[in-house]
């Protein structure tokens, strides 16, 4: 009695209360099925107090990763320059240095993509791909979300496996 009383405030007094039900069965199994069709994110990892995870090889993974990184005081991206389009790198050696220069983390990317919950403050981060080096210097501020990319010079791992990924 409840569900039609309800049904006749808003205008449709042509359901029944089985159809009703039915909806209410296909929407739920619709948001389950949305629910699963997402994919989640990689594993959190955890260094010396810093929150992280990366990954991102997988276009599925890539964008629920893109999509949380607004919500992440730090994102770094690895790619190599390449044409017509940059490609993803992925094994990339990090290093998370303080304003001393003091070791916070150290480890690997495994994708293209790293985000880690830091303070507020100013960091040095040192990627090494394919031999090569490079060093960024990012400020994160509170309430902000911080980015770098770090971009190897086209033909930058080929000669490895791990190198170039899509």
């Amino acid at each position: 009695m409840r569900a039609s009383i309800c049904l006749r405030r808003v205008g449709m007094r042509s359901f029944s209360k089985q159809a009703c039900v039915g909806l209410v069965f296909s929407a739920l199994l619709l948001a389950c099925g949305l629910a699963r069709a997402a994919t989640p994110l990689p594993t959190l990892q955890h260094s010396a107090g810093i929150e992280y995870l990366s990954g991102g090889i997988g276009s599925d993974e890539a964008k629920a990763i893109q999509a949380a990184a607004p919500h992440w005081p730090l994102t770094l991206e690895f790619a190599i320059k390449g044409k017509p389009r940059d490609e993803f790198a992925a094994h990339v050696g990090l290093q998370l240095r303080d304003a001393k220069g003091g070791l916070l983390l150290k480890t690997y990317a495994e994708g293209p993509f790293f985000l880690a919950r830091l303070p507020a403050g100013r960091y040095e981060v040192e990627a090494q791909f394919a031999g090569q080096t490079l060093r960024k210097r990012v400020d994160v501020k509170q309430g902000q979300a911080a980015r770098a990319l770090f971009l190897w010079p086209q033909g930058a791992g080929e000669s490895s496996p791990q190198g170039r990924h899509e």
